[in-house]
């Protein structure tokens, strides 16, 4: 299990329920998406097993030891006081009798959680728990819990079964039925600071080199997991073309082809996609360092690109129009400005 970094807060506030002899039965996880609001749950459940099999409350943190055997069991994914529900792969055919860590994480997942799944849960409430006076059920992306799963959880929540804990993971805790919503005690968890994030990324990139970590600490904003999903997209060199055109402009819009052209071709969706999340950013940090009339110009072309960026997609506009745009937003901001027409 990876070391959580980071959240002090709300970790601190379960370890106190934890120890208190009153803890609550079901708990909301909520924040932005990731930051390690699935990895911390997943590490409380290992700690509330553990101690449930004797581990000892003084044990820092919410670690647990590797050799101990509720870290062995999870690991295997064979605990039997233990349940995960998160959406499944689209095609059931491919995790049929395949162990969870042997999912491929590049498989299309359905867009919610049935409520067979929840329903699969029954036999695990049927018996008290096998190893210890707990169990715990995880449920990740609990917002896309369907209508009948939801309520078939809603039930569960209402009369919990003796020793279990719910722990719910939610990007947009307001999807959630309210009924679930006020039987949960929330933690809430923020961005991280660039430094956790830095640290994240060089345990999981350990071969970028300290310009690469740089970038996507700044493509993250906070998140470990968003910065992860633009590793080996060279990023800095993304960075290295809107920062050329805030310092000296593009009056020829020669800068500004060759970026749209390296951005639009076969091959480079997936770059394309990182500069439609990464010129709105750069575009923000501008607006950071301005003031007066030079504040309200910046406020105005990050709006702009903002709304282009966020629709080029789903609207299926033309790439090299929307980067040659979005990159002209960029370029006006510079000392003399720049038409940000295509």
């Amino acid at each position: 299990m990876t070391r959580i970094i980071g959240h002090e807060e709300p970790i601190s506030a379960f370890r106190a329920a934890m120890h208190s002899g009153r803890l609550h039965h079901a708990w909301l996880l909520t924040g932005p998406e990731g930051v390690g609001k699935a990895l911390t749950a997943l590490q409380l459940a290992r700690r509330l097993l553990a101690e449930g099999m004797g581990l000892s409350p003084d044990t820092p943190g919410i670690d647990v030891p590797f050799a101990h055997p509720a870290a062995k069991l999870l690991d295997a994914w064979s605990h039997p006081d233990f349940a995960l529900l998160d959406r499944l792969p689209k095609d059931d055919k491919l995790v049929a009798n395949k162990p969870r860590q042997d999912w491929s994480a590049d498989e299309e997942r359905a867009r919610s959680i049935r409520v067979d799944q929840v329903r699969a849960l029954n036999p695990l409430f049927a018996t008290a728990p096998s190893m210890s006076p707990r169990r715990i059920v995880v449920i990740d992306e609990a917002e896309t819990l369907e209508v009948s799963a939801a309520n078939a959880l809603l039930k569960r929540l209402e009369e919990p079964p003796a020793g279990t804990v719910f722990l719910l993971v939610a990007h947009s805790a307001g999807r959630l039925l309210p009924t679930i919503r006020s039987r949960c005690r929330v933690l809430r968890f923020g961005a991280l600071s660039d430094m956790d994030v830095a640290t994240i990324l060089r345990s999981q990139v350990p071969d970028a080199d300290p310009e690469e970590i740089a970038s996507l600490v700044a493509v993250g904003e906070g998140s470990p997991g968003r910065a992860l999903r633009f590793e080996g997209l060279d990023i800095a060199s993304i960075d290295a073309a809107l920062t050329k055109l805030v310092r000296e402009g593009d009056a020829q819009n020669a800068s500004r082809l060759a970026l749209a052209q390296q951005l639009s071709g076969k091959g480079a969706q997936a770059r394309y996609e990182a500069f439609l999340q990464r010129a709105p950013a750069f575009l923000a940090e501008q607006v950071r360092q301005r003031t007066g009339d030079a504040l309200g110009l910046a406020l105005s072309h990050w709006e702009q690109a903002r709304l282009l960026a966020a629709q080029a997609v789903s609207t299926s506009l033309d790439p090299q129009n929307v980067v040659f745009t979005l990159a002209g937003h960029v370029a006006a901001l510079a000392p003399g400005g720049a038409s940000a027409k295509a």
